[in-house]
C-alpha cells in the first residue's frame, strides 16, 4: 500500500525519477512548498526561515493564556486575522462558571484587540479554518497540533501557544528550512475506503523511524484527482502524527469547486510543483491497495489491516494485555473479555471532530446504516458533525435522519471525544474512533482512580459497519450498501448569525472581562550563572506524549489557572511528580530569600564550596524522558513545569520541534545527550551545571555536567544545548518569552 523511497527523488514533468539535468540546488526551488515558505519568509535567507503568517487560529484550551501573554508583552490588537473557537471546553458542567468565563473573556477579546470569536459548537477549530481562513499560497498558525490545511492549498503549523503570542507581537516564527518529502499518489480508493484508512497506514508506515520527522509532506501524483476536498482534508490533519513539521497538496478543479462552494473563489490559484523538482525523500501511495484499517492502542502508528487484526486477534489482543498491564500494573485490565466466538466486539463508537466530522465521511456512513440498527446492548455510537453548516447539509439530504433511525445519537460541533472530555467509554471498555489519536487515557479514563479504557482508531465508515453488527469490528469493504455521495452546499448565514467578525476593529477601550479563574502567570527568574536541578520525573518510555506531561480530559478547564493547572503536571503518569517539584521549589524559594537550606548545602558541597555557589546557582526540578512532547501543541506540557520550578528537560531526542520550542519560550533548558550514554539515575538525583549561563550566551553546545547521586556519587555527563536561535538564547537568559518582551519594553 505504501512504498519509502529513502533518497532525494526528482519530479519531472509530473513523474517521479532519480536523475535530472536540473541541479538539486535549483529543483529544491521548484516545489510547492518552498515557494509558499520563501515568499513568508522575512529574514533574507532561504536556509533560515523567519516566517510571518497570514492568520492564526487557537481554541478555548489555549486562547486565553496566549493572549495574557501577548497583552503583558505590550501587545495592543491582533495584527492579523486571529480566530478563537470554542470546541475544546465546550461543556460547562466542570468546574461551574470557569469554562463559560473563558468564552466571555475571547469574546471581550475579540472586541478589545479586534478577533473572531466563534461561539461554543458553531464550528471545531480546523473546520472553521478550512471554511473561511485557508487560502491557496497561504499560512497559518494555530495552537493546536492538528493545524494542516495543505489539501486546501495552506500550508499550517501547529504550534504552542507562545509563538502564536510572537505573531501577535509582529514577531517570528524561527526554523531551518526543512526538508520537503514528496508523497506520490496514484489509483483510487475502492468502495469502503475512506481517509482515516490511507492516514492510519500513513502513520503506520512512518511515525516509528522518523521518516518525515520535521520535515514538510508535499502530495502530489494523478491519484490526487481521484479524491475529495473533504477525503484529502482527512488524509492531511493526520499528518500531524508522522510528526512531519508541515503539509501542502497540489490543486486542481476540484479544490477550485470547493472554493466556489465556500463563496470564496478569489482564495484558489492553481499550486503545483515546477516542471523539474527535487525532493529529499518520497513516500508512494497506492490508493488502489488500500485496506481498511484499524490503531490498536496506544498510538496511532500501531496500524494493521482490519482484516489482519480479525486474523490474528487473540494473539494481538493478549498482546495488548501484556502493554497495558505493564503500564498499569495495579489495574485490571482486560482485554480478552471482548473476544468471542465469532469475532471481537467494541462498547461504543465515535466519529466526529477535524478528521471525523466532516460532511462526506458522515453522509457514507448513513448510507451503510440505513435501515440497520446499532443494537440495543452495549455498543452505543455517536456522531458530531464538525460544524453547523456541516450539520445543517447532513439534515437536508436526509443522512442525520437515516444515523438517528440506525439509533445514532447526534451531538453539537465539539472536540471533547477527541482528547478525554466527552463519551468517556466505562471501565475496560473499548471505543472505535475516527479521531486523531489514541495515546494512553485519551479516551477520558482516570488510571490513578482504579479506572482503565482504550481507543482504537479506525475510519467512520468501517465503524457504521461495525454498528451496523453489534460492534463486532468489522471492514466497510467487506459489507454491501447503496451509497451515491452528494454534493455539499455551504450555508455561510448561520455564521453570519453567530460568529464575530471583529478584524480591524479594535477597541482599546473595550473591557477584556477575566472571569475567577483566569490568572496571570507567576514571577519568573532569568537564568542564573550556574544551575543545579533535581530529576523528579524519570521515564524511559520510548515516547513520552504531551497528554502525559499535562493530561488532556476535564483538566482543560485550569487551563487559564497556570498554578492550579500545574498540580496536574505528568499526574497520569508519574503521580509523585508535582509533589516533589513542589518540594524542590520550596527549597529554592528559601534560597532566595538568603537561607542556606541545608539540602542544597549538602549537594553543593559535592561539586565544589557549597557557600560560594549558593547566591549564584539557581535550584529546580526536572524531566527526564527518552523521547518527550510528541502529540498536542499544547504549551502546559512545558509551562506546567516552569511553573512548578522545572528548569530543564534532559532527553536523547525531542519528539517534535514544537514542544522543544514550548520548553524555550518557558526558559527550560531542553538539554539532550548522546545515544549511547545510559541514563541510569533516579527521581532524587542531581544535576550540577556550572557557568550555564555563559555558555547559553556564547552558543556553546556541548556542556559538562555533573551528576550528584543520593549515594554521594559523583559522575560526569555532556549535556547538549544545540541550534539555539540568537532570540531562544534571549529567552532562555531572561527566564521566558513574557521575560524577554518585558525586557524589551523597559
Amino acid at each position: 500500500m505504501i512504498e519509502l523511497i529513502n533518497k532525494g527523488m526528482y519530479l519531472v514533468d509530473g513523474v517521479p525519477c532519480e536523475t535530472s539535468d536540473v541541479p538539486v540546488e535549483e529543483a529544491k526551488k521548484n516545489t510547492i512548498a518552498y515557494g509558499i515558505l520563501q515568499a513568508h519568509n522575512v529574514s533574507g535567507d532561504p536556509q533560515k526561515l523567519q516566517l510571518k503568517f497570514d492568520a492564526l487560529i487557537s481554541h478555548d484550551i489555549t486562547y486565553v493564556g496566549i493572549i495574557q501573554q501577548a497583552r503583558a508583552s505590550g501587545m495592543k490588537k491582533f495584527p492579523i486575522p486571529y480566530a478563537m473557537t470554542n470546541c475544546h471546553n465546550s461543556l460547562c458542567a466542570v468546574g461551574g462558571t470557569i469554562n463559560e468565563d473563558d468564552h466571555v473573556f475571547g469574546l471581550s477579546a475579540a472586541k478589545k484587540y479586534g478577533g473572531i470569536f466563534v461561539p461554543p459548537n458553531v464550528s471545531v477549530i480546523h473546520s472553521y479554518a478550512r471554511e473561511e481562513m485557508a487560502a491557496c499560497g497561504k499560512m497559518i498558525l494555530g495552537s493546536d497540533s492538528h493545524t494542516r490545511y495543505g489539501a486546501l492549498g495552506t500550508m499550517a503549523v501547529g504550534e504552542g501557544g507562545p509563538e502564536l503570542a510572537k505573531q501577535l507581537l509582529n514577531n517570528t516564527w524561527d526554523n531551518n528550512m526543512p526538508e520537503i518529502v514528496m508523497v506520490y499518489l496514484t489509483g483510487k480508493p475502492k468502495k469502503g475506503i475512506g481517509p482515516h484508512d490511507v492516514a492510519i497506514a500513513l502513520v503506520g508506515a512512518t511515525f516509528e523511524s522518523g521518516y518525515v520527522n520535521n520535515r514538510v509532506l508535499e502530495f502530489v501524483g494523478p491519484g490526487v484527482a481521484n479524491l475529495p476536498i473533504d477525503f484529502r482534508n482527512g488524509i492531511d490533519v493526520m499528518t500531524t502524527e508522522t510528526t512531519c513539521l508541515s503539509s501542502i497538496w497540489q490543486t486542481d478543479d476540484i479544490t477550485k469547486g470547493w472554493f466556489e462552494v465556500h463563496e470564496r473563489p478569489e482564495d484558489y490559484k492553481e499550486l503545483k510543483p515546477g516542471k523539474v523538482a527535487y525532493y529529499d525523500r518520497m513516500i508512494h501511495i497506492d490508493l488502489d491497495k488500500m485496506e481498511s484499517m484499524i490503531a490498536l492502542p496506544f498510538h496511532p502508528s500501531n496500524a494493521y489491516t482490519i482484516h489482519y487484526f480479525n486474523e490474528h486477534k487473540e494473539e494481538l489482543l493478549q498482546k495488548l494485555q501484556e502493554d497495558a498491564e505493564k503500564r498499569y500494573p495495579n489495574l485490571k485490565v482486560d482485554y480478552m473479555a471482548h473476544l468471542k466466538n465469532d469475532g471481537v466486539y467494541a462498547t461504543q463508537g465515535f466519529m466526529g471532530g477535524c478528521a471525523g466530522g466532516m460532511f462526506d465521511s458522515i453522509q457514507e456512513a448513513a448510507a451503510i446504516l440505513d435501515g440497520k440498527s446499532t443494537g440495543n446492548d452495549y455498543f452505543s455510537l455517536s456522531v458530531y458533525p464538525t460544524s453547523i453548516p456541516v450539520n445543517l447539509e447532513l439534515t437536508k439530504i436526509g443522512a442525520t435522519t437515516k444515523l438517528l433511525e440506525a439509533g445514532a445519537i447526534i451531538k453539537p460541533s465539539f472536540c471533547g471525544p477527541c482528547f478525554g472530555a466527552g463519551d468517556t467509554p466505562a471501565n475496560n471498555g473499548l471505543s472505535l474512533r475516527h479521531a486523531t489519536r489514541n495515546f494512553p487515557n485519551r479516551d477520558g479514563s482516570k488510571p490513578g482512580d482504579g479506572q482503565f479504557a482504550s481507543v482504537c482508531l479506525m475510519d467512520a465508515l468501517s465503524i457504521a459497519a461495525t454498528a451496523a453488527n453489534g460492534g463486532k469490528i468489522t471492514a466497510a469493504t467487506d459489507i454491501d450498501y447503496d451509497y451515491e455521495r452528494k454534493p455539499y452546499h455551504f450555508d455561510k448565514a448561520v455564521y453570519n448569525k453567530r460568529i464575530y467578525y471583529g478584524f480591524g476593529k479594535a477597541d482599546e477601550n473595550a473591557e477584556l472581562i477575566l472571569g475567577p479563574n483566569i490568572t496571570d502567570w507567576p514571577k519568573m527568574y532569568e537564568l542564573s550563572d550556574n544551575l543545579l536541578v533535581e530529576l523528579a520525573a524519570v521515564i524511559h518510555d520510548p515516547v513520552t506524549t504531551t497528554d502525559e506531561l499535562i493530561p488532556s480530559g476535564e483538566t482543560s478547564s485550569l487551563r487559564s489557572n497556570p498554578i492550579k493547572l500545574s498540580q496536574f503536571a505528568l499526574s497520569r503518569r508519574v503521580p509523585e511528580y508535582p509533589g516533589r517539584a513542589n518540594a524542590i521549589a520550596a527549597i529554592e524559594a528559601e534560597r532566595r530569600e538568603g537561607k542556606k537550606p541545608q539540602h542544597l548545602v549538602d549537594v553543593l558541597s559535592k561539586v565544589g564550596n557549597a557557600d560560594e555557589l549558593m547566591d549564584n546557582t539557581q535550584y529546580g526540578s526536572c524531566v527526564f524522558a527518552n523521547k518527550p512532547g510528541d502529540g498536542s501543541a499544547r504549551e502546559q506540557a512545558a509551562s506546567c513545569q516552569k511553573v512548578l520550578g522545572g528548569f530543564a528537560n534532559i532527553c536523547y531526542e525531542f519528539a517534535t520541534k514544537r514542544y522543544r520550542s514550548n520548553c524555550i519560550n518557558w526558559g527550560i533548558l531542553p538539554f539532550t545527550i548522546d545515544k549511547d550514554v545510559e541514563f541510569n539515575y533516579e527521581d532524587g538525583d542531581c544535576v550540577f551545571v556550572p557557568n550555564i549561563r555563559e555558555a547559553i550566551k556564547n552558543g556553546v553546545e556541548n556542556i559538562p555536567a555533573k551528576v550528584i547521586c543520593k549515594n554521594g556519587n559523583v559522575e560526569d555527563l555532556m549535556l547538549h544545548v544545540e541550534g539555539l536561535t540568537d532570540d531562544e538564547k534571549t529567552i532562555i537568559l531572561e527566564g521566558c518569552l513574557m521575560n524577554y518582551y518585558a525586557s524589551l519594553n523597559k
